[in-house]
């Protein structure tokens, strides 16, 4: 901890920093906390510094990722505190990180953790631990105990790091790196805290004979049905109620809250069309559901994260006219009393099922359902026996917050 004492200092006391830790490199290294909007579009930027000349690597929309950092305009900044900082070498900067604290995450669990996210950086040990040691210092000096992540910005967007599938663009609201990164964090004290899955899957598949069989002994009781978009926000809502009720339970669970699912609401009133989100109906009741959304990476390959002043006609034509041949399903749940029942597998699949069909038949060649939690085998059971094959890995790192 010594070794990063005095960046942290200067990180807490929004001072440049003169320090060289490797006297072998030609410029000292800074950790300079974001502050205003011309540092915020800076860290912003920094991934496409680390990661640009990665084939695998597309710049997200510059205009979506202020959005997703503006404390006005993503309503988890209502239940959350964060900060950011950079890491520059000299006038190059070099890596960044955010730490977040998140009252809800709090209430729900009692644990005193918070959690780091937004890392990249240069292909240095003494960067990555600049970084880490600053966040974890921010955390601690707000009483938290234990630091988790990478969260970007929460459990509920984009989580964990990238160890296995290094070779493969990442879908929309999926993180990207490169593979030294996971060697650095846990040179930092880091360990494994939970790993998830992104399963791919051709949408042409065939229900498994016992799968069949399932489906055709309740086929009296349950129905399936697209989004009724004339009672759109009561529709929304109900997806809120099955996704917090279905999660409840899972490793890391945060409610998500009305407003931040009205946002995701919004963005996929505009996005796609109500078919691809489909509803499983049990004796009348709503009983599980699947989202499923063209891979928008796949349309904003090549814009280089501008929309201005042709991007948004090339990314409209895309999405509309030529269809990704990729797609995500990133939000899915069943009903907690029928998980453990011979119907919860059927439910699973029927959803997975209706939104195959319409990929499928919108042209869609691969399909991607993440994130799964690696030990969630009812889940993956039935991903592997409809052909879906694990492509991908993401861990989330802990250690706990020594006094220091």
């Amino acid at each position: 901890m010594e070794k990063y004492a005095s960046i942290i200092f200067a990180s807490r006391l929004n001072l440049p920093m003169t320090v060289n830790l490797n006297p072998s490199k030609a410029a000292p290294l800074r950790i300079i906390p974001v502050s205003g909007k011309a540092d915020l579009d800076q860290f912003i930027r920094i991934p496409n510094i680390i990661l640009g000349s990665d084939p695998a690597w597309i710049p997200p929309l510059l205009i979506e990722r202020r959005m997703h950092l503006s404390i006005k305009s993503n309503p988890y900044f209502q239940h959350a505190r964060w900060q950011a900082w950079i890491a520059w070498r000299g006038e190059q900067p070099v890596g960044r990180i955010s730490a977040q604290i998140d009252a809800l995450h709090l209430e729900q669990h009692d644990d005193a953790t918070g959690f780091f996210g937004m890392l990249d950086a240069e292909d240095q040990e003494e960067t990555f631990g600049a970084l880490l040691s600053t966040a974890e210092q921010w955390l601690r000096d707000q009483g938290m105990h234990r630091v988790r992540g990478p969260f970007n910005l929460s459990i509920n967007e984009e989580m964990g790091l990238l160890i296995d599938g290094f070779d493969t663009s990442p879908t929309f609201m999926m993180g990207h790196a490169l593979p030294y990164y996971g060697g650095y964090i846990e040179q930092c004290g880091y360990h494994k805290a939970k790993d998830t899955l992104a399963y791919m899957i051709a949408p042409d598949f065939e229900a498994p004979a016992v799968m069949r069989r399932l489906i055709a002994a309740s086929a009296h009781r349950v129905r399936v049905r697209p989004l009724d978009r004339k009672r759109f926000d009561d529709e929304v809502s109900l997806l809120r109620d099955i996704f917090n009720e279905a999660w409840a339970e899972n490793w890391g669970f945060v409610p998500i809250t009305a407003a931040e699912f009205h946002d995701v609401g919004q963005n996929l009133r505009f996005l796609i069309a109500s078919e691809l989100i489909q509803i499983a109906e049990v004796d009348g009741e709503a009983a599980a559901f699947i989202v499923a959304l063209p891979n928008v990476n796949e349309a904003i390959r090549g814009l280089g994260g501008r929309l201005f002043p042709t991007g948004w006609l090339k990314l409209l034509w895309r999405l509309k006219v030529r269809f990704p041949s990729t797609a995500r399903v990133p939000l899915m749940g069943v009903r907690r009393k029928f998980q453990h029942t011979r119907l919860g597998p059927g439910l699973a699949f029927l959803v997975i099922d209706a939104v195959r069909e319409q990929l499928h038949s919108r042209g869609a060649k691969q399909i991607e359902l993440s994130w799964i939690l690696e030990d969630n085998a009812g889940m993956c059971n039935i991903i592997e026996s409809i052909g879906g094959h694990a492509y991908k890995r993401y861990r989330v790192y802990e250690r706990q917050l020594e006094e220091c």
